[in-house]
């Protein structure tokens, strides 16, 4: 199944026994190598309030594991760049949304935005086996000077799951992404 912006999966609803999965993250940088290698994936844990409830529960390359170790990077399988897994039952009750962000991680003086992307998608798998549940829509036609992008969101509804495709760009990068989000980078 194919999600275009968004767009929404009751994912424990259609799959009751669903409790690990794995969101992917495949980029093609085209002619560009030297944006690649700067391109991170990030994940927040937000609270009911849409706020980190801590700097910890911000995972990246820097901290590959959330606290409560319900979300953590793992080495990347297939055509993904990046790979997030999260065991759904052991997500802490104050844990609502799971964002998942795509952004440049420039040095000073450089800037690279993820307009220069050719491609780029966000996939959810049943960790079970590794089979593609939903992946969404191409998100790379449209970002011009972005250099921060929301590529999903994984969130509780009713007594399980959801998971959306967001695709919202940000020109202000991570910071951005952070301060929407209570945390100050």
């Amino acid at each position: 199944m194919t999600l275009s912006r968004g767009a929404n999966v009751a994912l424990t609803r259609e799959i009751p026994d669903l409790t690990t999965v794995v969101v992917g993250v495949a980029w093609d940088v085209g002619h560009e190598p030297t944006l690649g290698s700067r391109l991170v994936c990030a994940t927040l844990l937000l609270d009911g309030s849409g706020n980190l409830p801590s700097p910890e529960h911000f995972v990246f390359f820097n901290q590959l594991v959330s606290p409560d170790a319900s979300v953590g990077h793992r080495t990347a399988r297939g055509t993904d760049r990046e790979q997030v897994e999260v065991d759904l039952p052991d997500v802490p009750a104050g844990v609502d949304t799971i964002l998942f962000v795509l952004y440049v991680d420039d040095g000073a003086g450089v800037h690279r935005t993820l307009g220069q992307l050719r491609s780029c998608s966000v996939r959810v798998l049943d960790g079970r086996g590794d089979r593609e549940l939903v992946a969404s829509e191409d998100l790379a036609p449209g970002l011009r000077d972005e250099t921060a992008l929301v590529l999903g969101e994984l969130y509780r509804h009713s007594s399980g799951w959801k998971f959306r495709v967001v695709g919202q760009g940000y020109s202000s990068g991570l910071t951005g992404v952070a301060r929407d989000h209570g945390l100050v980078l």
